[in-house]
């Protein structure tokens, strides 16, 4: 089943970022991720709010830990400590 990586982000230095961005793009595109949504349109109904807002899609639940654990991820991920506030939570789909 395929899965979906949903990042909230709240940016802090927008130069780093922008590294781990570039870097992030490649490792997500290698383990089969496709970009739903990055940072459009929004409305926070419920908790804390962050501007920046990102949906993957996956292959699997798998495929994803993959992405987050592979060392070209891990490389980009450096830039984005320290520069940002993150939640990041990997979810399986559902058939509907």
């Amino acid at each position: 089943m395929s899965a979906l990586w949903i990042a909230h982000v709240e940016v802090t230095d927008a130069e780093s970022y922008a590294r781990y961005a570039q870097g992030a793009t490649g490792a997500i595109a290698a383990h089969g991720g496709v970009f739903l949504h990055r940072s459009g349109r929004y409305v926070q109904l419920e908790g804390n709010e962050r501007a920046r807002n990102v949906v993957v899609r996956f292959p699997s639940v798998d495929d994803a830990v993959a992405c987050y654990n592979s060392a070209e991820y891990q490389a980009a991920l450096a830039h984005a400590k320290g520069a940002s506030v993150r939640d990041l939570v990997v979810v399986e789909e559902i058939e509907a």
